[in-house]
């Protein structure tokens, strides 16, 4: 199993059981892995169901290889690029723009609220 599946390596595995903990990969016919729910993405996962489904096929590296229980643990995190988070990339687009706005209007406010107050004397 060592020469075949050395640690480091990076295969293509399909997803062949989900549990809370994280996922089994079959590697081959005979071989499976588990790829921890820490390992399944960059950040908190809470469900595995979240990012995986039975049938999936994912990129998978070996992290490390038990010879005597025959255990693999896999990662599919350590494949894929650290990106960031959808709703980060778009607060950091929007940012300059959401300021923007509420300075403009910071000045609309404060025309009000005088003309709010001079009415209420």
């Amino acid at each position: 199993m060592a020469n075949q599946y050395p640690i480091g390596a990076v295969l293509v595995g399909k997803v062949t059981g989900i549990q809370p903990y994280g996922a089994f990969v079959a590697l081959d016919e005979e071989t499976q892995g588990l790829v921890h729910i820490s390992e399944i993405a960059h950040g908190y996962v809470k469900d595995v169901r979240d990012y995986l489904k039975i049938g999936d096929e994912v990129n998978v590296k070996i992290l490390s290889v038990d010879h005597e229980s025959g255990k693999i643990s896999l990662s599919i995190k350590a494949v894929e690029e650290k990106s960031k988070p959808i709703a980060k990339q778009k607060t950091e687009n929007e940012a300059s723009r959401g300021f923007n706005t509420l300075r403009e209007k910071l000045q609309e406010w404060i025309e009000q609220s005088k003309h709010e107050n001079i009415i209420k004397k």
